[in-house]
C-alpha cells in the first residue's frame, strides 16, 4: 500500500478524536480497495458503541416502571463505557498498525 493510502486509512481510525462518523464515511465513498476496507472497519468501530448506548437508553425507557430498571440501566451504562474504551483503544492500535 502506498504511503498516501496508509495515511488516509490510518486517519480513518484516528478520526475517533476529531470526526468519528463523518471522516470514515466520506473516505468510504470516495476511495476504493484497501483504504475503503479500513474506512468501513473504522466506521463500524465508531458506530457500535453508539448503538449500544441507544439500546441502554431504550431499555431504561422500556423498564421505567420496573423496580430492577435502575440496576439494568446502571449495568448497561458501565458496559457501554467499557465497550467504548475497548473500541477507542482498538482504533488507536489499528491506526498505528495500518501506518507501519
Amino acid at each position: 500500500m502506498e504511503i498516501e493510502h496508509k495515511i488516509i486509512a490510518s486517519l480513518c481510525y484516528f478520526s475517533i478524536f476529531f470526526a468519528p462518523f463523518l471522516f470514515p464515511l466520506i473516505v468510504y465513498f470516495v476511495t476504493t480497495g484497501e483504504v475503503r476496507r479500513h474506512a468501513k472497519r473504522a466506521l463500524l468501530s465508531h458506530i457500535l458503541p453508539f448503538i449500544l448506548v441507544i439500546v441502554v437508553i431504550a431499555l431504561g425507557i422500556a423498564l421505567f416502571d420496573n423496580a430492577a430498571a435502575f440496576y439494568t440501566v446502571v449495568v448497561g451504562i458501565v458496559l457501554s463505557v467499557i465497550v467504548y474504551f475497548v473500541f477507542f483503544v482498538w482504533n488507536i492500535v489499528q491506526g498505528i498498525k495500518v501506518f507501519q
